[in-house]
């Protein structure tokens, strides 16, 4: 096996809202940990009991939430400060309840221009001020820089990063939408290695696809993101940087959006990840 010393999850967004069968599946696939909808889980904000149950239920961690800007707000909107900070504690709280303790903070979208220097000076004073409030909580709130959103573009997260503490704002790549972005996700993982503290692990479709490459998909719009080992992302330099780290977080397997079903998407990736990376799994 591979010398990864992490440990693989899988996110529900293939699922879009059927969270129950996101779980079935999950557990019948034989991942050990899921990161769900923020919105699932904040139903049993008031009963942590009962997720963890189900969780339990499942065979299933937690491994971390989506959290970040609320709605269509942006960190770089200093009128949204106090909202975002309570939005990200809620989630905080609810990630120590249940023994995880890794928060993704995603960025505003849409994305209409570059954000400027300044802009990203307010939104880092945002994303310090989040991470602070969950680190005092044991929760690590992780940057992750996103396709279409205000922390799109390399100088942007380089900016944020270089302002916000060291100490407090880790980083959660995702290797497609770094890709996307033109960056190398290799690169940035070595680059930040000190605060990489959870990663999103996706491949994007490969360039010149069309539509009829994906026969299981209604109409005919290219998906962006593709199953694992399908896409044009090389993922050996960038499980070898991870290695070379010594990291031992969790590594989320993620597809936006099925080319087949939700359950078998997950299928193909998880085959990808134990045969060809040669990273296990299944407990």
């Amino acid at each position: 096996m591979n010398a990864f010393r992490g440990k693989v999850a899988v996110h529900a967004i293939t699922w879009g809202d059927n969270h129950l069968q996101a779980l079935e599946d999950a557990s019948r696939l034989g991942y050990r940990a899921i990161e769900p909808w923020p919105s699932f889980a904040l139903q049993y904000e008031q009963n942590v009991t009962q997720f963890k149950e189900l969780l339990a239920q499942h065979h299933l961690e937690l491994s971390g939430l989506y959290g970040g800007v609320v709605g269509d707000s942006r960190f770089a909107d200093s009128s949204k400060r106090r909202e975002i900070v309570d939005y990200n504690e809620r989630l905080a709280r609810l990630l120590v309840q249940c023994g995880a303790n890794h928060l993704v903070l995603g960025p505003g979208g849409p994305r209409h221009k570059p954000t400027s220097l300044e802009e990203l000076k307010v939104a880092a004073v945002t994303i310090a001020e989040t991470a602070q409030r969950t680190l005092e909580l044991g929760v690590k709130a992780c940057l992750h820089p996103h396709l279409w959103t205000e922390v799109q573009d390399e100088n942007e997260l380089d900016a944020i990063m270089e302002l916000c503490n060291s100490d407090a704002v880790f980083l959660a790549p995702d290797t497609a939408q770094l890709t996307g972005a033109g960056m190398n996700p290799a690169e940035i993982i070595r680059r930040y290695k000190d605060r990489v503290a959870y990663v999103h692990l996706k491949d994007m479709t490969k360039d010149g696809a069309v539509a009829e490459d994906f026969p299981m998909l209604a109409g005919k719009e290219v998906p962006v993101f593709c199953e694992l080992g399908l896409g044009k992302i090389e993922f050996d330099p960038i499980i070898e940087a991870l290695n070379d780290m010594g990291y031992e977080g969790w590594l989320t397997v993620e597809i936006d959006q099925s080319t087949h079903t939700p359950y078998r998407s997950l299928e193909i990736c998880r085959e990808f990840v134990e045969q060809r990376l040669q990273i296990q799994v299944r407990k």
